[in-house]
C-alpha cells in the first residue's frame, strides 16, 4: 500500500495563477481525502481524477479555501448517488463560520425543499477523525484569529499546516516521526502568514529539512524561496509519503 500527497494548488489568496492552496491525500494512487476546496479546486480535481471528491477536510473558512463548496453542493445534491454522501470534515469550532460563509443562503435551490447540508455528510471533529480506517489528527494553528484554523496530520506520514504563523510547539508534537511538513510560507510574513525569515528563525534545521513550502505569492517568490535553500511545492506535484503509523494515535 502506497501513500502520496498531490498538490492541486500552491498559491496565496491573490496568486490565482498558482491555484488555491489545496492537496489530495492519495492511497495506491487513488484520491482518499481532499484538503480544502477553493474556487477552482473542483476543476483541477476533476481534471486530475475524472470524478468528484468523496471526502473533504476544511482547514479554515477564508474563501480561497472554501469557495468551491457551494459548487460541490450543487453537483452532489442533484446526483442521487452522491447526495448526502460527500463527507465534509471540519473542526467543530468552524461549523458556525461555515454556516455563515457558505451555507446560509435562502432557498439554496430554486425548487425549494433543500438545505445546504443535505448535499454533504458533515462530520465535526475536535482532536481528529477516522476516515477509511485511518486516524487523522487535527490541531489549531495561528492564522488570523484564535481557533479559526486547523492543521491536519497523519502520523508517520505528513503534516499539512494550513494557513498559519510558525507553530514550533505543535510540530514538535505532531511531526516527531519524520513526517513531511507542508508549511504555509510567503517570502515576507505578516500577522496571518509565515514568512521565510520566520521559518529560518523558528524551526531547527533538522525539521526544516522535511518542509515543503506552499501558499507563496508568485512564481518569482517561489524561485526566491528555492534560492534560499528551501523546497517548494508546485501545482500538480505528487510527493511520495511514508506509510502512516496506523497503530499510533496521540493521547490527550
Amino acid at each position: 500500500m502506497t501513500f502520496s500527497l498531490r498538490f492541486l494548488g500552491v498559491g496565496a489568496a491573490q496568486a490565482v495563477e498558482l491555484g488555491s492552496s489545496g492537496a489530495v491525500v492519495e492511497r495506491d494512487g487513488k484520491p482518499l481525502l481532499l484538503i480544502d476546496c477553493g474556487p477552482e479546486t473542483l476543476t483541477t480535481y476533476e481534471r486530475t481524477y475524472g470524478e468528484l471528491p468523496r471526502a473533504v477536510y476544511i482547514t479554515h473558512t477564508h474563501m480561497d479555501h472554501v469557495g468551491g463548496l457551494e459548487r460541490l453542493f450543487y453537483r452532489a445534491y442533484f446526483d442521487a448517488n452522491l447526495r448526502g454522501k460527500v463527507r465534509l470534515y471540519a473542526h467543530a469550532a468552524l461549523i458556525e463560520h461555515l454556516q455563515r460563509r457558505v451555507a446560509d443562503y435562502p432557498d439554496v435551490v430554486a425548487e425549494g425543499g433543500a438545505n445546504f447540508w443535505d448535499g454533504y455528510q458533515l462530520v465535526p471533529c475536535s482532536r481528529g477523525f477516522w476516515h477509511e480506517a485511518l486516524w487523522f489528527d487535527v490541531f489549531p494553528t495561528r492564522h488570523h484569529m484564535p481557533m479559526t484554523s486547523f492543521a491536519l496530520a497523519l502520523r508517520g506520514s505528513f503534516v499539512w499546516t494550513g494557513d498559519t504563523r510558525p507553530i514550533p510547539e505543535m510540530l514538535a508534537r505532531y511531526a516527531s516521526h519524520d513526517e513531511i511538513v507542508a508549511h504555509d510560507c510567503a517570502l515576507v510574513g505578516n500577522p496571518s502568514h509565515t514568512g521565510i525569515g520566520d521559518i529560518e528563525r523558528e524551526y531547527p534545521d533538522a525539521l526544516r529539512s522535511r518542509f515543503v513550502l506552499y501558499h507563496y505569492g508568485s512564481e518569482a517568490d517561489g524561485a526566491a524561496l528555492v534560492a534560499r535553500g528551501n523546497r517548494i511545492a508546485r501545482a500538480g506535484e505528487r510527493l511520495a509519503l511514508a506509510a502512516p503509523h496506523v497503530d499510533v494515535k496521540l493521547k490527550e
